[in-house]
């Protein structure tokens, strides 16, 4: 990390933790930040459901909750991005404060509620974004849906035109009962509708399914049934956690999602456990802070990983030095490519 970067992080972390993440954006678009772009080598280009990436680091969905920095990511390490959740609607989310930082456990909680600009104006900046960048858009419902299930295609059919990837969002704690849009029949309903309405666009792109890292086996199990029968093409394995168990601090019992470090065993063991139940890629998210974390990720199943909490500790560099340093570990250990890395480490966390 650089020391002005180093600077700013010290500063920031002395505002309100919303705040602080505007002003990140803000001083993104300004120039400040990695603008070298997306790390690569022979080692760190994969696949992944179709899409050709530098590297397999990627930025989560809720960083550019807007598309409104999107030139500036475009320029740092990540090898793809993920915008959003844009959902049908604007709507203001939760009440402030809805972010809170716990220093000690590396990590933050977050009750949003798919804050955003509405698919339009996301749509919008999406149609100016820069080429040669690889971009996927967080598929969200509104709040006061009565069709929560029809949302996400809504927002696929305006947005679908201006994005490589959708990622269809039933996972986030802070929405009312979007997480019973994971039991089967009603996520079998789900995509079912998300996989019609890609096929009314001009270019089919990929469609991928965020999961909850608070499912059971059994439940963990059906999401798998249904992902493998529905024609979706990757699942990313986890958003946020509303378990609380070790934490630290004043704000350790916030309502919310978990994310960063407390998330990482527990995220990792669900997508060791997902990619001995599918043939689908999985992205795996939670907890990744290092290049170890990322590696450790790739082993148990995952071809390509994101992070985002561990940025607001790490700043945005550490996207390049997960990246530089995945390729010293797969070299080390004799991996000609990412793709001979996935799952080779499965065992250790099953």
């Amino acid at each position: 990390m650089k020391l002005l970067e180093t600077v700013g992080l010290t500063a920031l972390r002395q505002i309100d933790p919303e705040a602080a993440h505007g002003l990140a954006l803000k001083a993104l678009n300004t120039g400040l930040g990695p603008r070298s772009g997306p790390v690569t080598s022979d080692r760190l280009k994969t696949s992944v459901a179709g899409l050709d990436l530098p590297n397999p680091v990627g930025l989560a969905a809720g960083f550019d909750k807007n598309a409104t920095a999107l030139h500036a990511l475009a320029k740092t390490g990540f090898g793809f991005l993920e915008v959003g959740a844009a959902t049908p609607r604007p709507q203001p989310g939760n009440p402030k404060p809805r972010l809170f930082r716990l220093t000690k456990d590396q990590a933050a909680i977050n009750r949003f509620g798919f804050n955003n600009d509405g698919m339009d104006a996301i749509a919008d900046r999406l149609a100016n974004r820069p080429a040669g960048a690889v971009i996927g858009l967080n598929l969200g419902a509104n709040k006061d849906s009565t069709d929560k299930a029809a949302d996400f295609a809504t927002v696929l059919t305006c947005c679908g035109p201006v994005v490589d990837f959708a990622t269809v969002n039933v996972s986030s704690p802070n929405t009312e009962k979007l997480r019973d849009l994971q039991g089967k029949a009603a996520l079998a309903a789900l995509l079912a509708g998300v996989v019609a309405a890609r096929a009314g666009l001009s270019k089919a792109i990929p469609i991928f399914l965020k999961i909850a890292p608070d499912l059971t086996g059994d439940e963990i199990a059906e999401v798998a049934d249904v992902a493998n029968a529905s024609g979706i093409d990757a699942i990313i394995a986890t958003n946020t956690t509303l378990d609380r168990d070790g934490l630290h601090g004043p704000h350790q019992a916030e309502m919310g999602g978990l994310s960063g470090q407390p998330l990482f065993e527990k995220s990792t063991r669900v997508l060791a456990q997902l990619s001995g139940l599918t043939d689908l890629p999985i992205i795996g998210v939670g907890g990744v802070g290092n290049a170890e974390q990322a590696y450790q990720k790739i082993r148990a199943g995952a071809s390509a990983v994101q992070l985002y909490t561990a940025l607001v500790y790490g700043g945005i560099s550490l996207a390049g030095d997960i990246a530089q340093g995945l390729d010293d570990l797969l070299k080390r250990d004799g991996f000609a490519s990412v793709a001979d890395a996935v799952g080779s480490g499965r065992s250790n966390w099953t």
